[in-house]
């Protein structure tokens, strides 16, 4: 072994002569923008997990839309489904009317309560090949998701859409459906249970209800104030007729006309769009793209009316529908609060700057950096960073790093952030003069 010193050092205070060498990772955060396109949304469904958030993606839902929800990807009861997943890239669902009863039969229990559960069925063939076999089928709407061969009814193990009672006596028998199987409630409390689960994704873009109960909509439009004001989690609900006077709820106006649905159903649609659209666009003159037959029977002056009220408007231009503007339902301004945070475009810029900033101080010097100068330095570039990248995606402009001050707060672990942006807006209005000789 050679003399001398030598490892790695803490302080330095050696006593023997050598190499005392730390290798250490770059202390490094993510000064990139988070992405967009996460919603959550309390569903009444006939199918699927209870009591919990489910995560679904886009491709989830096109793949496996039976095995999660119990209906094919073009079901018509998929349809508001469809019309959220346009803009986004995932769904935390939660079953608001979970609790019922799981259809059974002779051979099967549905792994799931509600009613779809009574449209599958079971049947008992016998093998072809070997006449001591059974092969035991799994049936929904007349499609076969299952056949297990065996010999004897513990054998089977559980599928998408049933367990088995193993203790039963397997014979030939007909297609059999599974009966019995009803659907919980979804009452307020149904609501609340969604919104305390959903308080721990801090990722969420957006949150919609699909519904015209009052209190129900004083519920999430309240939860959003909360969650945004004082937890510091991002997010704007969307809800169908509420006058909310937040610049954290959309208020949708228009009424879905198809028979037999629910007249908010174009929250699925909006709600998707508030999740999905970019940091850097506006929503304003989008098309609709959805599915639903949407009320747009407007006069110029009720259109008008709707902007000052604060609420989000599709219209008709030409054969199109279209976004009117991309506004939320703020309507009083104060000192504090302008007609600049109306605009979405500018809740989406202020979101993302929090959510981002909040990320990087948690991940990177949260109990790590010290409050000297040097941290508040670093600290101070991390913001710059973050605010020269919004700024080259055309989300903020005007922006310089004299923009941004980090000092020591008022006691040793505190820091102050003072951060002037400027939000770039998408053009809507023209003034356009002509002089003619």
């Amino acid at each position: 072994m050679a003399l001398g010193g030598g490892g790695t050092f803490l302080t330095q205070n050696k006593v023997l002569p050598g190499a005392y060498i730390n290798f250490i990772s770059v202390a490094t955060a993510s000064t990139n923008m988070s992405d967009r396109g996460y919603a959550a949304m309390g569903l009444e469904l006939d199918w699927g997990q209870e009591g919990k958030i489910f995560e679904v993606t886009n491709g989830d839902f096109q793949k496996n839309s039976m095995k999660i929800f119990g209906h094919s990807y073009g079901d018509d009861c998929m349809k508001g489904l469809r019309d959220l997943f346009k803009n986004i890239q995932t769904l935390y669902a939660y079953r608001l009317n979970g609790g019922g009863t799981k259809a059974a039969n002779t051979f099967a229990t549905a792994l799931y309560g509600g009613t779809r559960g009574n449209n599958i069925k079971i049947a008992v063939q016998a093998n072809v090949d070997d006449n001591q076999l059974f092969d035991v089928q799994t049936w929904l709407d007349g499609v076969l998701m299952d056949t297990q061969t065996v010999k004897k009814a513990s054998e089977l193990v559980a599928n998408d859409y049933v367990t088995f009672k193993t203790s039963a006596s397997l014979a030939v028998t007909a297609a059999t459906a599974l009966a019995g199987g009803t659907d919980g409630t979804a009452n307020t409390a149904a609501h609340q249970a969604f919104l305390d689960k959903v308080e721990s994704y801090p990722s969420i873009n957006a949150i919609g209800y699909v519904g015209t109960d009052t209190a129900t909509k004083g519920l999430y439009a309240a939860f959003a104030k909360r969650m945004r004001d004082e937890v510091g989690v991002k997010f704007q609900a969307v809800v169908y007729g509420q006058a909310a006077d937040y610049e954290g709820v959309i208020n949708v106006k228009n009424k879905v006309l198809d028979d037999g649905a629910n007249e908010a159903s174009l929250v699925y649609w909006v709600t998707g769009v508030a999740a999905g659209t970019a940091v850097n666009a506006s929503a304003t003159n989008k098309i609709y793209d959805g599915e639903f037959d949407i009320n747009v029977d407007y006069t110029q002056s009720q259109l008008e009316a709707a902007i000052k009220a604060g609420e989000f408007t599709l219209h008709q231009v030409g054969s199109d529908v279209r976004v009117l503007t991309d506004i939320n339902s703020l309507v009083t301004t104060t000192a504090n609060k302008g007609d600049v945070f109306k605009d979405n475009q500018t809740i989406r810029v202020c979101d993302q700057i929090a959510t981002d900033i909040a990320n990087l101080f948690v991940t990177k010097y949260l109990g790590v950096v010290p409050n000297d100068a040097s941290g508040r330095t670093s600290l101070w570039a991390d913001i710059v960073k973050h605010h020269e990248n919004m700024q080259s995606i055309r989300a903020i402009e005007n922006f310089t790093d004299e923009d941004v001050t980090v000092d020591q707060g008022e006691t040793k672990k505190s820091v102050v952030v003072t951060d002037n942006i400027t939000v770039v807006n998408t053009m809507e209005k023209l003034y356009m003069t002509v002089y003619v000789a």
